[in-house]
């Protein structure tokens, strides 16, 4: 994930601060100035951990200035188990809370609270105190269990927020005011109400400390909980997602595709508005609705990829996103003829860039509510049904075309902390919700505000949310954003939570939802530093699959964040097809690295497992998990369906622009589309789940843009229409992410023979769909365990004399031929001379006539693959 935030637009930051109201203090009761820091950690009931703080006589305080309540700490050393809940503080001062006032805490969370300690010259020194494990240990067994946001029961609404650290709580209740009653054993506050209430909008007004203002405020907050929204989420709406009137004709009878187990599964990774925005055939571009539209260019393109045997769409985020004005009116348009522009032009990117903030286009990766559609891709976000009903038939409209629906979720980070406008969580509970670092500031890694999974109620959050998708918009399966960032435990409790759903009892069989994620290790919580992360080698045995970045980039070369974009991979001309770049190295060192890279490609076709064996190109014998990956092990999967195999996605350059930096400038397009062919395949012929970018069958690029989360629809949209072309050439990509690039992609984009026609655009689609046909066909393609890979799968001529650029596989009764080479290549096996194989009968029946002269002869066992190209041969 590589993005930044931006901010939603003017109009309606200014509607959300009005919502933040300082609150009076008591009569003569000033507070001191907060601290700058919050060193202290309240951990638990009994323990506080200082950082920094002296073994000597310390102390919280809590309370207005001159009436300070006091709660004594005496030295202490953390227990075990503290030290295993919180690795990351067990060097740290620790101190026991005085048992004469531990009676305390609750009153003290709820008030103004520092932590006092002398300095060495007696004068008293004061740090901010962190409280999301005290709270846990006083709240979190109680709440965990209460019911939160709108329960309906007999069709007469409650709501209940949990505020422990609120003085008060009120409900805000289409304009009049409602109180709401405290649970002390949860720190839940709520309201019941009548059938009147339904359909009504609402926000809580939470009094409580806030440590980013330094003061008690008044904030009204929309519904963390929230299943609807008014426009631009400034209201909560109190809707009952079982009323009927919500369901779209056939909700109930909705009948899926077969369940597709993940091992098996090929994804086509989709961002709603580019689907349909520009295709002239849609009824309801950039909507939900665009998914009924059946006989739409873009509904016939996933209706014949679903019949090749693509078997899930994962939707990039559809809920309720921060930064998109959620009105047609009000979203910005580029005012300039973009078409009208040279394709190396700067202007293009300026263009479109003096409007992205404003504009209707975001990847979505900025939440704001979790559990609500997002209302941009509504036909109207004003209404209270549309963002509902529209989603649950988008659903039904993917279905209906043979595709399971996987959404792509962001609960790692929100769009905002503190008393942002665009925060939530943080102005209900202030401090709780984000993961903090030592100094309590917010912790930003994964490009924004980390929340804290960790934490008893943010988890719960998760839990809830994963499934009130699944039961109430029949979603199949869910790809966690940089769930390296959760801790496993909480990834876990997803998957327990989905395995309970039935359809007798919820209407869909969660045991066959599906779930993956980014199992990336960075950040703050880097090697398991505060608790066990839902990291690639730590998921392995889950059944929950991670990204495999390794196979990527040993078939894309290079890496995300290269100096020089032109490094080449197994897929991309490395030594075979050499480009002038110097990062490349000498031939020597280009030979050594295309043979380590097909060593890691190998890895990655059997599902990149730990345990299996095989002859590397050094010729030794070593498991998956001894090859090298940039200092780390290559394979860390414990079963085929662990690690997810993919050549591109959102992120970074799209396959074809990542080809177009690599491959030599002369190649023509028929061959650049016959090496994205080649890429693709190695994705689609892998054991375990695959994915590929939607488009990139279609040669889709973004005229080389490496990060477009916010670069438009001219940038973005896919182009379903070949005669419209790929998306090269519109422009030098924007600056912000892409200006270094600029001196190599301007003689690329120039180039007119980089822009594919219909004939190479056509082609490659044809030929990737005869890859899915014969691994839908295959069942060897999916295999169940480590084992049966172990012995169905094997590299025959892996090992010193291992040809540079070509990879062959045999699996079971199939022999599979990776060429990336420009030429024609002999591969022989001599263990399968005098048996019998053929091309398989799709790609001997199929659309690629290049295919169809591979060659096999029997008296040698040697197999012919022309250049460029992956054929599949089949035992007779």
């Amino acid at each position: 994930m590589r993005r930044t935030l931006r901010r939603t637009v003017a109009a309606v930051a200014m509607a959300l601060c009005a919502a933040v109201l300082p609150a009076p203090l008591p009569a003569n009761a000033e507070p001191p100035p907060a601290p700058a820091e919050a060193a202290a950690q309240w951990i638990d009931r009994d323990t506080v951990v200082w950082k920094g703080a002296r073994r000597a006589d310390a102390r919280l305080e809590f309370g207005a200035a001159g009436q300070e309540g006091r709660i004594r700490l005496t030295p202490a050393a953390l227990t075990p188990a503290e030290q295993a809940a919180y690795p990351h503080l067990k060097h740290f001062p620790a101190f026991a809370v005085d048992p004469r006032d531990s009676g305390l805490a609750r009153a003290a969370l709820r008030d103004r609270l520092v932590a006092v300690q002398p300095d060495a010259d007696g004068r008293p020194v004061r740090t901010g105190v962190q409280i999301p494990g005290v709270l846990d240990d006083l709240y979190g067994p109680a709440a965990a269990e209460a019911p939160l946001g709108p329960v309906f029961r007999h069709g007469r609404p409650a709501l209940a927020v949990w505020a422990p650290t609120a003085r008060t709580v009120a409900l805000e209740l289409d304009g009049r005011t409602v109180p709401m009653r405290r649970d002390d054993a949860s720190g839940v506050w709520q309201a019941r109400g009548t059938r009147g209430w339904t359909g009504k909008p609402y926000r809580y007004v939470v009094d409580v400390w806030a440590p980013a203002a330094g003061r008690f405020v008044t904030n009204k907050v929309t519904d963390p909980y929230a299943t609807a929204l008014t426009a631009d989420s400034t209201r909560s709406l109190l809707v009952d997602l079982a009323d009927p009137r919500l369901a779209p004709r056939g909700w109930n009878r909705l009948r899926k595709p077969a369940a597709v187990p993940l091992n098996r599964a090929r994804i086509q990774e989709l961002h709603i508005r580019d689907f349909s925005v520009a295709d002239r055939t849609s009824r309801h571009p950039g909507q939900y609705l665009a998914f009924t539209d059946r006989q739409s260019d873009g509904m016939r393109h996933l209706k014949a990829l679903a019949d090749s045997g693509t078997s899930y769409v994962h939707l990039l985020p559809a809920f309720d996103i921060a930064t998109i004005p959620e009105r047609r009116s009000d979203q910005a348009r580029p005012d300039c003829d973009l078409a009208a522009l040279p394709a190396d032009s700067e202007q293009q990117q300026e263009c479109v860039g003096k409007t992205a903030a404003r504009d209707a286009y975001n990847w979505g990766y900025d939440p704001f509510h979790y559990t609500v559609p997002e209302g941009s891709y509504a036909s109207d976000p004003d209404s209270p049904r549309a963002r509902t009903s529209e989603f649950r038939r988008m659903v039904q409209g993917l279905n209906g075309a043979g595709l399971r629906t996987v959404m792509d979720v962001v609960y790692n980070h929100t769009a905002a902390s503190g008393q942002d406008a665009l925060s939530v969580l943080d102005r209900i509970v202030p401090g709780y919700y984000h993961r903090l670092l030592d100094d309590g500031s917010v912790a930003t890694s994964t490009c924004c505000a980390n929340t804290a999974p960790e934490h008893t109620m943010m988890g719960r959050l998760v839990v809830d949310s994963i499934v009130t998708w699944a039961r109430q918009y029949k979603v199949d399966g869910f790809r966690f954003d940089l769930m390296g960032h959760h801790p496993k435990a909480n990834i876990l409790a997803v998957r327990a939570a989905l395995d309970a759903l039935t359809v007798a009892k919820d209407g869909v069989d969660g045991k066959a939802v599906v779930l993956y994620g980014e199992g990336w290790n960075f950040g703050e919580v880097a090697d398991d530093a505060r608790f066990v992360q839902a990291t690639q080698g730590n998921m392995a045995g889950t059944g929950i699959a991670t990204f495999n970045d390794r196979a990527r980039d040993a078939v894309r070369g290079g890496g995300p964040f290269d100096e020089d974009p032109r490094i080449q991979g197994f897929a991309s001309g490395l030594f075979t097809d050499p480009n002038p770049s110097p990062a490349n190295g000498t031939p020597a060192e280009q030979r050594a690295r295309l043979l380590h890279h097909q060593d890691l490609l190998k890895v990655g076709l059997t599902g990149n497992l730990a345990d299996y064996t095989f002859t590397d190109t050094s010729g030794r014998t070593v498991k998956g998990s001894q090859v090298d990956y940039n200092g780390a092990p290559a394979g860390y999967a414990a079963a085929p369906g662990d690690a997810l195999a993919y050549a591109d996605a959102h992120d970074n350059e799209t396959l074809y622009d990542a080809l177009a930096y690599k491959l030599p400038q002369g190649t023509s397009a028929a061959d650049r589309a016959r090496m994205q062919v080649v890429a693709m395949a190695t994705a689609a012929l892998s054991q375990g789940p695959a994915l590929s970018q939607a488009g990139t069958d279609l040669l889709r690029s973004k005229s080389l843009d490496r990060n477009s989360f916010e670069s438009g629809d001219w940038f973005n949209a896919l182009h379903w229409d070949c005669r419209d072309g790929n998306g090269f050439g519109r422009g030098l990509p924007p600056a912000a992410d892409n200006k270094d690039k600029w001196p190599y992609a301007r003689p690329l984009l120039a180039d007119p023979a980089l822009r594919p026609g219909c004939a190479q655009i056509t082609a490659a689609s044809a030929a990737y769909r005869d890859l899915l046909r014969i691994h839908a066909a295959e069942p060897a393609f999916g295999l169940g365990s480590a084992a049966a890979v172990q012995d169905a799968l094997s590299f025959p001529l892996s090992g010193t004399a291992e040809t540079p650029g070509v990879v062959t596989m045999r699996l079971g009764r199939l022999v599979v031929v990776f060429n990336a080479t420009p030429q024609r290549q002999l591969q022989h096996v001599p263990a399968l001379a005098g048996k019998r194989y053929g091309l398989h009968r799709v790609q001997a029946r199929g659309a690629d006539p290049v295919v169809k002269a591979a060659s096999y002869e029997k008296r040698t066992g040697t197999f012919g693959v022309p250049g460029r190209t992956v054929a599949v041969f089949a035992a007779r």
